[in-house]
This record gives structure tokens, C-alpha cells and sequence, in this order.
């Protein structure tokens, strides 16, 4: 008797426990298709208004009054040249740092310090960011306003503790193990760094770096505090050329009274925009996977 009712308790805790796992399924798809679905009704929403007005002239031409005649080349040229200028800051930078904090330093307070600011400078709005850049960039270095220079050092700095704490994490990762395995096959502390540490913890660290990416081909504050030109007219020909970018020159589409400018136009640099996130996005999904392949 007292078998057949620890039996039957038990089936009940198994449906139970089988009908919150369904529950919870459920719960964790619809939250998914949410964010999915709400995503590809606003790129096919944007893609439509962007039909007729996304073409080889688009692209090719300099901003104009007249919404036909309107041109994307200056602030797309002004935006690759930030983010490669970005990439080349943020990257050696980032990992730098990450290594020397994981592999060199202590467990010391002085290094808990110096996480623990890292990680509140990854919060702070990008506004702030800025204004150290107007201050130190454009006033003390005198690298003027609104240059190439002070644009990609400015979001570089925005984007940079990102950058340090998931190459921090990715760098953790690798199992202590092989960290020992390296030592004792008499290789130094940095060739174990140079040949096991980062081949295996690049995967993640390329990870970290494409989502850094992605949010500063995005950022405007940092662009307009250090008075970038929302309008350019000319391709910028060296690193200390006044610079646009695409998102400041889509919000100074979005601010004209023609209906034409208001959605044919910005819908065509906002799809550019995506274009040209997921093309940088994926060469770096492309470098990730090689190392995870030569990794493995």
C-alpha cells in the first residue's frame, strides 16, 4: 500500500514537473519570436519604403537639397574609415589590457580596483564619453572638431571596456590545465600566452569585439558632442578631415519637412546602415571561426 502511494506521488511530481518544463519551453519560444518577429517587420517595413530610392546613384553621390538627387558616399566613407580606425585602436588595446589583468597581475586590490572601474565605465551613457572626448581630443590635443582622429578615438573609448572585459572572460576560459601542460614542457609565460591562451580564448574574444563594433557604428552622442557635421559634402581624403557618418546623416535626413526625405531617403541609408554592420560583422564571424577551427 504505502509502495503504491510512494508510486503514484511520484508520477504526479513527474507530470508536474513535465508540464512546467513545457511551460517554461513555451515561455523562453515566445519571448524568442518576440524579438525576432518584431525585428523583421521593422527591416521589411524599412526595406519597402527603401525600394526605388537604394541605388548605385544613392550610394555613389554627395548629399543634396533636392530628395532625388540625394547621396550617401560622404558619410559612408566617413563611417568605414571610423570603424576600421576603431577596430585597430580597441582590438591590441582590449586585449592588452586583458591579458596583462588575467595572466600578470595579482589578485590584489589594486587589481579588483581597477576591474571594478573597467566594468562602471562600460555603463556610462556614451554622452559622457563625448565630452572627454570635446575635452581632451579637441581642446588639450588640438586634433580639431569633428576630425576622423577625434571621432574613432572618442567611440574607441566608448567601446573599449566592452572590449577588456569579455577578452577578460574569454581568456578565463581556458582551462588552468593547459596553462600547466605548457610550463612543464619548459615554455615561458609568454609563449604559453602566445600559443595556448590566446588560440583558444580568440574565439571569444572576436565575439566580444564584433558586439563592441556593432554598437559604435550605431553611436551619434559621442559624433555630435564633439561637433561632427551632420552633412558632409566631400569624401574625407586624410585622418584630420571634418567627418560625417551614417547615422548622423540619417538623422539629418529624418529632420527635413519633405515626406520623400522622411522615409524613401532615410530608409535608404538605414538599410545601407544594416548592410554595412552585417558585412563587417560577418568578416569577423569568418576570422572568429577560423581560430575556433585551428583551436579545435
Amino acid at each position: 500500500m504505502a509502495a503504491d502511494t510512494s508510486e503514484a506521488a511520484d508520477s504526479e511530481f513527474g507530470q508536474v514537473s513535465r508540464t512546467k518544463d513545457t511551460a517554461f519551453r513555451l515561455l523562453a519560444l515566445a519571448a524568442t519570436l518576440v524579438g525576432i518577429v518584431s525585428l523583421a517587420a521593422l527591416l521589411a517595413n524599412v526595406s519597402v519604403d527603401a525600394v526605388g530610392w537604394l541605388d548605385w546613384d544613392f550610394l555613389t553621390s554627395p548629399p543634396h537639397p533636392d530628395p532625388f538627387e540625394a547621396g550617401f558616399l560622404p558619410a559612408l566613407v566617413g563611417s568605414i574609415a571610423i570603424m576600421l580606425l576603431i577596430a585597430l585602436i580597441t582590438f591590441p588595446l582590449g586585449v592588452g589590457a586583458a591579458i596583462y589583468l588575467e595572466e600578470y597581475a595579482g589578485d590584489g586590490y589594486l587589481t579588483k580596483f581597477i576591474e571594478l572601474n573597467i566594468a562602471n565605465l562600460a555603463g556610462v551613457p556614451s554622452v559622457v564619453y563625448g565630452l572627454l572626448g570635446l575635452g581632451l581630443f579637441v581642446t588639450l590635443l588640438d586634433l580639431g572638431y569633428g576630425t576622423i582622429f577625434v571621432a574613432a578615438f572618442t567611440v574607441a573609448l566608448l567601446i573599449l571596456p566592452i572590449v577588456i572585459i569579455s577578452a577578460q572572460e574569454a581568456i578565463r576560459s581556458v582551462p588552468d590545465s593547459q596553462r600547466q601542460a605548457s610550463y612543464g614542457m619548459g615554455a615561458t609565460k609568454w609563449q604559453t600566452i602566445r600559443n595556448v591562451v590566446l588560440p583558444r580564448a580568440m574565439p571569444g574574444i572576436m565575439t566580444g569585439t564584433i558586439l563592441a563594433l556593432g554598437r559604435a557604428i550605431g553611436e551619434t552622442a559621442p559624433l555630435i558632442m564633439i561637433a561632427a557635421p551632420t552633412t558632409v559634402f566631400g569624401v574625407p581624403n586624410s585622418f584630420l578631415s571634418k567627418v560625417s557618418a551614417m547615422p548622423l546623416q540619417i538623422y539629418n535626413w529624418s529632420s527635413y519637412p519633405e515626406t520623400e526625405f522622411q522615409y524613401g531617403v532615410v530608409a535608404a541609408g538605414v538599410v545601407t546602415l544594416l548592410v554595412v554592420l552585417l558585412s563587417i560583422n560577418s568578416v569577423a564571424i569568418l576570422i572568429r571561426n577560423r581560430y575556433q577551427q585551428d583551436g579545435t
